[in-house]
């Protein structure tokens, strides 16, 4: 799959992107919001005023992929404590989370579901090859950060499924064979990588 983000003028950043790579992009991005969901809420949490004073959960989630988008702020994975550092650290993480989390949960899904909008306001149109029809999307600043959000999300949820830690880059599962059921996956990854890395490089430009 092709397409990279180009800077536009003024700033935010644009993509061509073909039917099939919108298809995919619109579905992943579908299955994040799903996966995010709304959280952990207080009866009443329809009222603004007890949305914004509802308390979050303590615990990490029990899904490996939430639990990476949403992992404790004072215990890095591995790392080795002492009881009562330990116990230390788990309780301050669990009070953090309970402030934090409901709040990074609404934003990272209003990041999935904006790019679900973007992608949904496209029409394909020609690029003057018989080959592929192309649509260009183009981002606001604003608009490009949520991408961003939502581009490093998805990437961590897969990464997560595919067992790809911060010390390997899932570099060997490119070897896999057509046949395996996670090659689908796997070149999504890194597709969805390479779209992550030119959009940080527009935006930084």
């Amino acid at each position: 799959m092709s397409g990279r983000f180009e800077p536009l003028p003024g700033g935010g950043a644009a993509v061509a992107l073909d039917e099939v790579e919108i298809s995919i992009l619109r579905s992943l991005a579908v299955q994040l919001a799903e996966l995010i969901g709304p959280g952990d809420q207080s009866a009443g949490a329809e009222d603004p005023l007890d949305a914004l004073f509802a308390e979050g959960p303590t615990r990490p989630p029990s899904d490996p992929a939430l639990a990476r988008l949403f992992p404790d702020a004072y215990v890095a994975p591995g790392q080795e404590l002492d009881a009562d550092a330990e116990k230390e650290a788990r309780a301050a993480s669990a009070e953090f989370r309970r402030y934090t989390e409901n709040d990074l949960r609404a934003r990272k899904r209003d990041d999935a579901l904006a790019m679900v909008r973007d992608l949904d306001s496209l029409t394909a149109g020609s690029t003057g090859s018989a080959a592929k029809e192309q649509a260009v999307l183009e981002l606001a600043p604003q608009k490009s950060r949520q991408w961003l959000g939502a581009l490093n999300d998805l990437r961590l949820a897969i990464g997560t499924r595919l067992e790809v830690t911060d010390d390997d880059d899932g570099g060997e599962l490119l070897g896999l064979p057509d046949s395996d059921p996670r090659k689908p996956m796997v070149m999504a990854y890194f597709w969805l990588g390479g779209l992550q890395e030119t959009l940080i490089e527009t935006l930084m430009a």
